[in-house]
């Protein structure tokens, strides 16, 4: 055709054409708007062929305004060409309008051609609209057609390319943010994995369904350690005793390991971070597409991000896990002084999880209460011997003495603003008090008492009676079950005394599980 006019008095040779709904990937989606279909025929026999960055030409066409409108609600267009004349003398200056005001796309170029220049002044239809190019159809010829299409194209290349950028980055940081609120290594590891297929652009549910396959896993001392996995095959790993982790990925670690480096392999990909503490940890995904330059620097970016927030939770674990050791050592070396076991204080801490947990206590709450419960007693360091360890009764200067210490152990620990310590101060101070009021230090009345104190105090009474003490032998769990029914809604919260005589056998058995010495 070389540089010949397009238009002419051509028939049309294909029928009138309708949205198809076959997928774009690989495909430009371009729009042709306009009521003469021999410009439909001809533009589409003129750009058969036609191809940008791989990528060949879809065409949609609507024959007024009114069509293009319902067709631009159902896919995104990198181009339309819209006549100006159709239904109305404005009909494409309006629809110009309704794509960028109304349905607020700004990503698709759009062109608009004219039969008639003079009905809508080019100058003021680019000023006030905002559309990418204006043309005389009369002036469209092959040459400037397949130019006016190349720079559309790369224009909305790289508006998309900008746009997945954007997105991209904001996905990493709505991820990052996300994983931080975990607080245990697993549920980290399992939001991370999670994160990945949210920042790929997949599906919500193409996790479970097994359209991806992924897990973390940390080296240390030459072992992998599996700390999250999903898929089918990959989801029991985490599991099992071995986590055996299959060869052909277990290659790609091997390699990532050697390198120090992430790996980018078709739909594989493996991520290498290490964190300064000297851990080296490992993210792998597959059976997606393959994954672009943009999936692949996000993932990094990710990946980074996860390592820092990583080695801080492992910080913290360690930290957290050094103050609940000091917390029981703190509670045994009050047991021993007082010539009792410290397996009291393990019952004690594990009897009161159970309790908060029977209640319906928030999780973070009931692991509060069992790091903290050993606490209970901290105060019967100020306790003399002789009254502490008096085989006895106390006399009544002695036992006021003895009382002292739910008012010491809560002065100890309320200087310190640490969670575990704030609720050790709580316990200490009210494990004492009674549900009737007719407790100490405080004379505190039902639910004036904090539920972490009505908690403990009863795991400690109901530890204490089936235990050997200076003062008594144990009782058997019949002679227990009895008293404590009979001070229901006396010394202890009725709905907890309900809740350990119910499941009685699952708080036996930690007498069983935690024997004095």
């Amino acid at each position: 055709m070389g540089d010949a006019l397009l238009f002419g008095n051509e028939k049309p040779t294909e029928p009138r054409a309708t949205s198809e709904q076959t997928a774009s990937r690989g495909h430009w989606n371009i729009l042709i708007v306009d009521d003469e279909p021999q410009v439909h025929t001809v533009t589409k026999m003129v750009l058969k062929g036609f191809t940008f960055n791989d990528k060949t030409l879809h065409f949609d066409s609507a024959y007024s305004a009114q069509e293009a409108k319902e067709l631009l609600t159902q896919k995104e267009y990198a181009l339309a060409l819209v006549d100006v004349v159709m239904e109305t003398e404005h009909a494409g200056l309006e629809l110009a309008k309704y794509i960028r005001t109304t349905l607020n796309i700004t990503s698709t170029r759009v062109v608009l051609r004219t039969g008639q220049p003079g009905q809508a002044p080019e100058e003021q239809v680019i000023r006030d609209l905002d559309i990418n190019d204006y043309k005389a159809k009369t002036e469209l010829t092959v040459t400037k057609l397949k130019t006016l299409f190349f720079s559309t194209l790369r224009s909305f290349r790289d508006i998309k390319t900008i746009d997945n950028h954007r997105k991209g980055l904001e996905k990493v940081i709505k991820a990052s943010n996300e994983i931080m609120e975990f607080s245990r290594l697993e549920e980290f590891a399992s939001a991370m994995l999670m994160q990945v297929t949210n920042i790929l652009g997949l599906d919500d549910n193409a996790i479970y369904l097994n359209a991806v396959s992924a897990f973390a896993a940390s080296h240390r001392q030459n072992h992998y350690q599996i700390l999250a996995a999903t898929g089918d095959q990959l989801g029991p790993l985490i599991e099992s005793q071995d986590q055996k982790i299959p060869d052909d990925i277990m290659a790609l670690f091997d390699e990532a390991m050697t390198k120090q480096t992430s790996l980018h392999k078709d739909n594989h990909f493996v991520g290498f971070f290490a964190t300064r503490s000297g851990s080296e940890n490992l993210l792998y995904v597959s059976n997606v597409d393959k994954l672009t330059d943009l999936d692949h620097r996000l993932l990094e970016i990710f990946s980074t991000s996860v390592a820092i927030a990583y080695e801080n939770l492992l910080l913290r674990d360690e930290i957290e896990d050094t103050q609940r050791e000091l917390v029981y050592l703190l509670g045994e070396a009050v047991e021993k002084r007082s010539k009792e076991t410290g397996a009291h204080v393990k019952r004690v801490a594990k009897i009161s999880e159970l309790l908060a947990r029977k209640i319906g206590l928030p999780d973070a709450t009931v692991e509060l209460i069992k790091h903290a419960s050993p606490l209970h007693d901290i105060g019967k360091i100020a306790v003399p011997d002789s009254i502490l360890n008096k085989p006895g009764k106390h006399s009544d200067d002695e036992w006021q003495v003895m009382k002292t210490h739910a008012e010491i152990g809560y002065e100890i620990l309320s200087q310190s603003d640490k969670r575990i310590l704030k609720m050790g101060a709580i316990i200490a101070h009210q494990h004492h008090e009674k549900w009737d009021g007719t407790g100490y230090p405080q004379a505190l009345k039902g639910e004036e008492i904090d539920i972490c104190g009505r908690i403990v105090a009863l795991a400690d009474v109901y530890d204490a009676l089936g235990s050997s003490r200076c003062y008594k032998a144990p009782w058997d769990h019949e002679d227990i079950a009895a008293f404590l029914k009979e001070q229901s809604g006396k010394h202890f919260d009725p709905k907890l005394v309900d809740i350990l005589l119910d499941d009685l056998d699952e708080f036996k058995v930690f007498r069983s599980r935690y024997p004095d010495e």
